[in-house]
């Protein structure tokens, strides 16, 4: 990756919808060398997918918990079962492996309080082997990014 391609991402990331044409003007290149550029950086997996990213409250999922849970055992079939289950669950976002006190810490979003007791009491906590869970939820959002600086 040279310093156009970086550039390149660094305006990709900030606005996909840019056209090839636009984007050429920004960094003194044909249209042609541009999309090529992009091809190769989808081919080489730099860039995975595009997507829209939604305005969380104006679709009634301004409620942010991170949800942190705890397995009864750390075997690797209790892990990969629960990590299968896991990404099923349309309210949560994220999920990590981690190490510390908790083996997972879960994003989840919904509408709000009603909302979140509904997931943990009919999704959540039917999912095996969770030993304990913590919920943390948002007062507000400091900084919230999906760029990367390259």
């Amino acid at each position: 990756m040279d310093t156009i391609d970086k550039k390149l991402l660094e305006l990709l990331q900030q606005d996909t919808k840019k056209t090839t044409k636009e984007l050429a003007g920004k960094l003194d290149l044909s249209v042609t060398a541009v999309y090529e550029r992009i091809k190769k950086l989808e081919r080489e997996g730099i860039i995975e997918q595009y997507v829209a990213l939604l305005n969380r409250n104006k679709i009634e999922k301004g409620f942010v918990v991170f949800c942190h849970i705890k397995l009864i055992q750390h075997s690797k079939e209790f892990l990969t079962h629960f990590e299968r289950q896991v990404v099923k669950l349309e309210e949560v976002l994220e999920c990590f492996h981690v190490s510390g006190d908790y083996d997972y810490i879960l994003k989840v979003c919904v509408k709000d309080m009603e909302a979140y007791r509904e997931f943990m009491v009919t999704k959540l906590t039917t999912l095996q082997y969770i030993g304990s869970t913590h919920s943390t939820f948002m007062i507000g959002e400091v900084k919230n990014t999906t760029e990367f600086k390259l």
